[in-house]
């Protein structure tokens, strides 16, 4: 059997579910034996047979998954609970199997497939749609792309109404129903500091806590999640930067962007330049923007 052939048939059966007892099936993927599967290409020894052998990195494979799955998702987990979370995230893995060299790609598909699938999350659906958004976008900040960030006064220097801008690729803008940046951290200061005898009593408390924020009737909420020194940000902000950032994000041009902030906003007209601003002095502190292909922001002299 040459090498490739190998990979394919030995990534066959260890990327195929576990059993309910979490041992590896009997069934090969072929849907004959996997005893006799397992004893085309793994050689048995002195302890154990070719079957035993592979249930091994069956076994292993999955593991690893499922526990990268609570790594990266402990908020989403909070919400629908341990055992549901466990239950979902197996059948998420089958529909939506690795197609990375990465873990950290393993969440990609979690948003849209919850979406599909809303009986995971019940009345908790909206809830659970907007942790989920936040936790990837989470993942996304924290070891996205970075280009170069255009300066204050580079902005500065040719910020008329047809400049163009493009978003830093880590950051992220959700429009949200809840407050899931708050539950969150509260969730990942609870992890930290859970030892085995106090597990039981913060598990609880997440409990309570989900379903206070779960009984809260829905309200926008902007967010932009964001990196800085290396640590990731959950910025709130208002419904005008969160429009002007987007549109800019979707190549709009600045006057665009604006104009589009402001059509139907409450801000008094007299403090909307001054509001501008200051909303792109302090994006451009934080090195939101990077130049864009084709950009007209003039170089850095």
């Amino acid at each position: 059997m040459r090498l490739a052939a190998l990979q394919r048939t030995m990534a066959r059966a260890v990327m195929q579910p576990l059993t309910a007892a979490e041992r590896m099936q009997n069934t090969a993927p072929d849907g004959k034996s996997m005893r006799a599967y397992a004893s085309r290409f793994i050689k048995p020894n002195d302890r154990l047979s070719s079957f035993d052998r592979l249930e091994i990195y069956n076994r292993q494979y999955w593991f690893r998954l499922l526990s990268s799955m609570v790594e990266d998702f402990p908020g989403l987990r909070a919400v629908l609970g341990d055992r549901k979370f466990e239950a979902m995230s197996k059948a998420y893995l089958m529909d939506c199997p690795s197609q990375s060299f990465t873990l950290r790609n393993l969440g990609s598909r979690l948003e849209a497939w919850l979406r599909k699938h809303p009986k995971w999350a019940g009345s908790k659906q909206e809830l659970a749609i907007d942790i989920t958004r936040l936790e990837w976008a989470d993942i996304q900040a924290f070891d996205g792309k970075a280009e170069p960030p255009l300066r204050a006064e580079q902005l500065g220097a040719d910020a008329g109404a047809n400049l163009t801008l493009r978003m830093q690729p880590y950051i992220s803008l959700l429009d949200l129903k809840y407050p899931v940046d708050d539950l969150l951290l509260e969730v990942r200061k609870e992890d930290e500091g859970t030892d085995f005898a106090s597990n039981a009593f913060q598990e609880k408390h997440k409990r309570k806590r989900v379903q206070a924020v779960a009984k809260l009737n829905p309200a926008k909420i902007f967010l932009a999640v964001h990196r800085l020194d290396d640590s990731v940000y959950f910025r709130r902000i208002e419904r005008e930067e969160f429009v002007i950032l987007r549109a800019l994000g979707d190549g709009k041009s600045l006057g665009k962007a604006i104009e589009a902030a402001f059509r139907k906003s409450r801000v008094p007209s007299a403090e909307r330049a001054e509001s501008v601003r200051k909303w792109f002095q302090n994006w451009a502190a934080l090195g939101w923007f990077c130049r864009g292909k084709g950009s007209a922001v003039p170089e850095k002299s």
